[in-house]
């Protein structure tokens, strides 16, 4: 498979490739059903109209080797997509060996906060200072079947961020935090749930990464077969793909009704 469907693939400092994951383009929507509420969407920074236009500087880390047509700076872009995802991917190296973690993320205006536990590598890693890692994000909108096997790809939508990650040591930085994970989850539910203990907040540990080196990615469109290749008596187009939620599952004891944040995210669920 080709049609660059290699996400992401940029120069580093030293001038090598490094690859990004898979290769999506702007295409259906990859919506996960949730409509946000107006406070969550503040609470997350959404961009404003000033904003909209504004782009993240180019740097050696964001400048794609190929496919450049592909390539976008625009912030509102980065932003949409960090926010629609519900987890990331984060870099990093320990004892000079590569780790890659998912976790789930949120973006607070101009920094994404990474959640996970005290005892987690990164986050140990980032207690001697700040830890210089790699964040991405992809969402796949489609898979695109072409006549010729060379030129099967994908579309897709994708987010690369490079930083230095710092440990959140501040509670009320913290607790902002995580408050705003929570509601990224289901809109209101921060304000429907218990709010963690002193105990809780202690075990659990968040890193902050500055959004300043960025860069997005996508691919959109149907098939790009070679002209002689079209007369194939093969099937091609695309499998448009995207995230839906199901009728929710109550947990065993419940007998409250459902929210109307979880219909809003499951329009199909039955109350």
């Amino acid at each position: 498979m080709t049609d660059g469907s290699s996400a992401h693939e940029t120069v580093t400092e030293h001038g090598a490739s490094q690859g990004h994951g898979a290769s999506p383009e702007h295409g259906p929507s990859h919506g996960h059903g949730a409509s946000p509420e107006d406070g969550a969407a503040r609470e997350r920074g959404a961009v404003s109209e000033g904003e909209a236009s504004a782009e993240f500087a180019r740097t050696a880390r964001t400048t794609p080797l190929r496919l450049r047509d592909r390539v976008s700076y625009e912030r509102a872009a980065a932003y949409g997509i960090l926010d629609e995802a519900y987890y990331c991917h984060l870099g990093f190296v320990v004892d000079g060996e590569p780790r890659v973690l998912p976790t789930l993320h949120v973006r607070i205006d101009d920094t994404v906060y990474v959640h996970g536990s005290t005892g987690s590598r990164p986050l140990l890693a980032a207690r001697s200072g700040e830890l210089p890692v790699c964040l991405t994000v992809t969402l796949l909108d489609g898979l695109v079947l072409a006549r010729s096997q060379f030129h099967h790809s994908a579309n897709y939508r994708s987010v690369v961020v490079h930083g230095r990650a710092r440990l959140v040591t501040a509670d009320s930085e913290k607790t902002r935090v995580l408050t705003a994970l929570v509601d990224k989850v289901a809109p209101g539910r921060s304000s429907d749930t218990r709010p963690p203990t002193r105990k809780e907040l202690a075990e659990t540990s968040v890193l902050a990464i500055p959004l300043t080196e960025v860069s997005v990615k996508s691919r959109t469109g149907g098939v790009k077969d070679e002209p002689e290749d079209l007369a194939l008596d093969f099937w091609a187009g695309v499998v448009p793909l995207r995230l839906v939620a199901g009728t929710p599952v109550p947990d065993e004891g419940v007998h409250r009704p459902l929210p109307s944040y979880l219909r809003t995210i499951a329009p199909e669920a039955v109350a």
